[in-house]
């Protein structure tokens, strides 16, 4: 097949690759960038282990392709946190409140928790609970999920921490 240009930005660095215009983005980001951090579960759009922020929103990277983010600024779990490795307030509060157990679907939580704290940083249980409607964790069970939540979106206010 033939290869197409894509250029797109990627944690805040640019990008330019050609690639077979049915590759996907999470495979764009996992092969071509090497970033590993973004998991494949079901490659259905259904498990959000695959979730990026795409100009800012949280999408599923298995049902787009990555020459639909030409031109876009896309960041992975790896481009959360701060340049020198300091944990961003939703991994500091995923990690203190016990939020991860096999780390599967922790990238997925992560980028979808960032983009809905930055969104709504007062949420409540249930608009926690809805924001993530698309992250699958089988081993959790959702309580320290929940509670990590609320204590990052705490920890962004008092310190006036704006998530990526």
């Amino acid at each position: 097949m033939h290869e197409q240009p894509v250029q797109l930005s990627v944690n805040g660095t640019a990008v330019n690759a050609s690639v077979e215009p049915r590759m996907t983005l999470a495979d764009f980001l996992r092969e071509r960038c090497g970033l590993t951090g973004t998991h494949l579960g079901c490659e259905h759009g259904a498990c959000g282990a695959c979730t990026v922020l795409l100009d800012g929103a949280a999408v599923r990277s298995c049902l787009m392709f990555a020459v639909q983010a030409e031109g876009m600024a896309v960041t992975t779990v790896e481009g959360i946190a701060a340049p020198d490795g300091t944990l961003s307030p939703v991994q500091s509060a995923l990690r203190e409140c016990h939020g991860l157990q096999c780390g599967f679907c922790t990238p997925g939580f992560v980028t979808s928790l960032t983009a809905l704290l930055r969104d709504n940083p007062n949420p409540s249980d249930a608009e926690i609970r809805e924001g993530l409607s698309g992250n699958f964790c089988r081993c959790t069970g959702y309580q320290g999920i929940v509670a990590a939540a609320h204590r990052a979106a705490e920890a962004m206010r008092s310190s006036a921490v704006t998530p990526r």
